[in-house]
C-alpha cells in the first residue's frame, strides 16, 4: 500500500452532550439541531473530497453526521467496532458527583498505564483496543480506498488515534476533541502521521 489517508471526524452534537449524559455506546441518541447544523457545515466545507469510503460506527449520532455525504452518493460502511467505550453503569444518566470522581479516578488509572480497569459494567481501555484493532485491520484491507472518512466518538477517538500512531493508552489525553472537529492522518512508507488534530474550521 503506496498512501492511505483518512479523515477522522467526532459526531455533531447531540441533547445528552448539551445536558452532561453520559453516552457511551449504549445509549443510541441522535443529533440535536446545533448537530446537524454542524454535519452539514462540514460537509459544505469538505463536500469537494472525492472520499472513496465512509465508514461510521453502528450508532445513529455517526451516520447523522456525515448523512449529507451518504445522501449525496458517497459509499458508507457500518463498523459496529468503532462504537463508542461502554460507560457501563453510568450509560444515560445525568453527569453527577459520583460519576465525575469515577471518571477521572479512570483516566488516572489509564494515565498510569493500568488498562485493565473500567467503571463498573463498562469496557476497559484494552478491550476497546481490541475491537477497534478489527476495524482498522478491515479498513486497511481496502488498498483501493485512498481517501476514507471515519465518524466515531469522543473516548473511541482518543482511543483510535493512540492505535494509528502506535502509541501507548496512557497517552490518550493528549488527543482533544470537540463535536465534529477533525482528525486527519496520513498512512506513509508503512505508518501514519498525524497531519491536522482537533481541527474546527469548517464550524
Amino acid at each position: 500500500m503506496a498512501t492511505k489517508k483518512l479523515f477522522i471526524i467526532r459526531h455533531g452534537e447531540t441533547d445528552f452532550n448539551r445536558l452532561g449524559v453520559v453516552q457511551g455506546s449504549g445509549v443510541d441518541s441522535p443529533l440535536n439541531e446545533t448537530g446537524i447544523l454542524q454535519a452539514q457545515c462540514f460537509y459544505d466545507f469538505y463536500k469537494h473530497v472525492p472520499f472513496d469510503k465512509v465508514y461510521i460506527s453502528a450508532l445513529q449520532r455517526t451516520k447523522q453526521s456525515v448523512r449529507p455525504f451518504i445522501d449525496n452518493g458517497s459509499a458508507y460502511e457500518i463498523l459496529p467496532e468503532l462504537n463508542e467505550i461502554s460507560w457501563g453503569i453510568y450509560e444515560g444518566l445525568e453527569s453527577s458527583v459520583e460519576w465525575k470522581a469515577d471518571y477521572w479516578d479512570k483516566i488516572r488509572a489509564w494515565s498510569t498505564g493500568n488498562y485493565n480497569v473500567c467503571v463498573p459494567g463498562g469496557e476497559t481501555p484494552l478491550q476497546l483496543r481490541e475491537r477497534q484493532g478489527l476495524a482498522l485491520k478491515h479498513i486497511m484491507s481496502k488498498p483501493e480506498e485512498e481517501l476514507v472518512l471515519i465518524c466515531m466518538h469522543g473516548r473511541a477517538m482518543k482511543s483510535f488515534i493512540c492505535l494509528l500512531l502506535q502509541k501507548e493508552l496512557r497517552y490518550m489525553e493528549n488527543y482533544q476533541h470537540t463535536n465534529l472537529c477533525l482528525y486527519e492522518l496520513e498512512y506513509i512508507s508503512g505508518k501514519f502521521e498525524l497531519i491536522r488534530e482537533n481541527d474546527t474550521e469548517h464550524l
